[in-house]
């Protein structure tokens, strides 16, 4: 077994999700992982660069996708066989915060002296309550610590104290330790996101399944590339505002890759991949001539993948040829969050756009190469009602009616949580909203709830959570139907999704039915147990939908990877 100096795990969202009867609902509908939410943060990846390139040795261990992929995978006698100097454990959404403490229980079950180190954004906002715990030693603060992290394990190694490590809440012989959040980056520039090491590490292990970010990967093998840490906009439920980042990361303002170096990594993951690269974040935030800059960086690389880019807000004339004339496949995300431009307004006050100013760049897209335009709502914002919800399912309908195909729109429910350092979860009161949860525990305990609706950790004055759970299913119905009139599933998909909306439905009436902390009816518990496909994946939409058409991915994993996709040699028990 190769030497592990740092091992960095990722848990699932509930532990052991396998043996709970939960319906989980459609809180990740709309994203790529499943309510297990098994995919990692692009932390593991930029930590893992950053260490290997300064000889220590990183392993990745998605615990969360190897349950889910096998109900025989017996996590403490796999982790038994591994020998790690010290442990790493992401708490970086907050709907890990069942999985993740209880993997550090099983890792000081099994490696009692071997440190155990949080990070992530939720880590970072819970640190006081996380550090008390028992199987906790260290938490890393904010969004970019591979620094820390490098100062930190040189220091265990020589077995020193790390009172001089920036970012760093700690204990030590039973005092709490709060190191100055002193490492605050001025670029992202530092440090890269590697596929070459990814790949080493697939060999060096022969454990391709711990590596893949989420589930279904190989068949949407789409990469996230960020452009910037942190936010210019203020939107009131994101735990990444510029709100939130003051709050928890300590910084006033956003972080962003130069545009060489960004243009850089896309080549790198071009010749790992030809799948989609995901931009993360409005490439204008950083200015007009940053933008155009990385866009003509881009248009020299002619680069095959589909490149995908978000906008927060809408560009002025001629930004899109722009796109157009650089890149060849690209395509479009747009998250209006509402139909409504006066509930927009209350979502983001430092950013506001018309309807029509939207359409307008949806036609001008479409009038060019565009290959896709996704269009994002959510269900659970300020003054919103379930009337409103049904107005803005209408208003796809419209655009439906005024696009083609390359066109489709989306409805989520926010949830399970609300994000911590956001400005409704700072101050409820102030935005009509109502929290059920407000420390690390309350959340540890919503989320073993045997429903989603009492999971959900808020609730607004317009709609509670009964309302938040019914208009998620009535809009999802109407959409599915608006999808299917306007050819943009097929009907086999559409039927498919309309008997699980049905279903899940159902379900959840029966769940609402039980006396408060009565456990459900055998088949009940029978149905749910282990269970979530059946009734909380693809019930808002398929999710197949979130995927490119298969003649756009053309994903090459060469001799290298396929030596990786060996099995590894899984750890099992007699017992499912």
């Amino acid at each position: 077994m190769s030497r592990i100096d740092l091992l960095l795990l990722h848990p699932p969202s509930v532990y052991d999700f396998r043996r709970h009867a939960i319906l989980y609902g459609p809180v990740s509908d709309l994203i790529p992982s499943s309510p297990v939410f098994e995919m990692y943060p692009l932390g593991f990846l930029t930590l893992t660069d950053y260490l290997e390139a300064r000889g220590f040795s990183v392993r990745i261990v998605n615990l969360a996708l190897r349950m889910m992929n096998d109900r025989e995978f017996d996590v403490p006698t796999f982790l038994s066989r591994l020998q790690p100097r010290a442990v790493g454990i992401d708490l970086h959404w907050l709907p890990h915060a069942h999985g993740s403490i209880e993997i550090a229980k099983l890792v000081k079950q099994i490696h009692p002296h071997v440190p155990t180190i949080f990070g992530g954004l939720s880590a970072s906002y819970f640190h006081r309550e996380l550090i008390e715990h028992p199987a906790v030693d260290y938490v890393m603060r904010g969004d970019s610590v591979e620094p820390p992290m490098h100062q930190l394990l040189t220091i265990l190694n020589k077995g020193g104290e790390p009172g001089t490590v920036p970012n760093l809440t700690w204990k030590s012989n039973g005092l709490i330790h709060e190191n100055p959040p002193d490492f605050r980056p001025t670029s992202l520039d530092y440090v890269d996101l590697s596929p070459d090491r990814m790949i080493r590490m697939v060999l060096r292990y022969r454990d391709l399944q711990s590596v893949l970010p989420f589930n279904g990967w190989l068949q949407n093998p789409i990469t996230a590339v960020f452009t910037v840490k942190g936010c210019h906009h203020e939107c009131v439920t994101c735990g990444s505002s510029r709100q939130a980042c003051a709050t928890v990361s300590k910084r006033t303002g956003p972080l962003f890759r130069s545009p060489t170096n960004l243009v850089q990594n896309m080549t790198a993951i071009s010749r790992f991949s030809k799948g989609p690269i995901f931009l993360v974040g409005d490439l204008r935030q950083a200015g007009e001539d940053h933008a155009l800059d990385v866009l003509s960086r881009l248009k020299k690389a002619r680069l095959r993948n589909q490149i995908v880019f978000e906008l927060f807000e809408m560009p002025p004339p001629g930004y899109l040829r722009q796109i157009d004339r650089a890149v060849a496949n690209w395509s479009l995300e747009l998250s209006p969050e509402s139909h409504d431009p006066a509930i927009r307004r209350l979502q983001d006050s430092t950013t506001f756009f018309s309807n029509h100013a939207m359409e307008a760049i949806i036609d001008e897209a479409l009038q060019l190469h565009c290959q896709r335009i996704d269009v994002f709502f959510m269900i659970g914002l300020p003054r919103q009602t379930r009337n409103s919800v049904r107005e803005s399912v209408s208003y796809c309908g419209q655009l439906f009616a005024n696009s083609d195909r390359r066109l489709s729109c989306f409805i989520s429910p926010m949830g399970p949580f609300l994000d911590p350092g956001s400005q409704i979860f700072e101050h409820p009161e102030q935005f009509g909203y109502h929290l059920f949860a407000h420390s690390l525990e309350e959340h540890r305990q919503l989320l073993v709830q045997p429903s989603w609706k009492q999971i959900l950790n808020y609730e607004t004055n317009w709609m509670s959570r009964d309302d938040l759970v019914e208009a998620t299913y009535d809009t999802a119905e109407v959409l599915n139907q608006l999808k299917l009139r306007h050819g943009r599933i097929p009907k086999a998909r559409g039927e498919a999704v309309a008997r699980r909306i049905q279903r899940a439905r159902a379900l959840k009436h029966r769940l609402d039915a039980l006396p408060p902390g009565q456990s459900p009816d055998q088949g009940t518990y029978r149905e749910l147990l282990g269970d979530i496909h059946e009734f909380s994946v693809s019930t808002v939409c398929d999710k197949r939908e979130l995927f490119w058409r298969r003649h756009l991915i053309n994903f090459k994993p060469g001799g290298i990877l396929r030596a990786g996709l060996r099995r590894s040699p899984d750890i099992r028990t007699s017992n499912p």
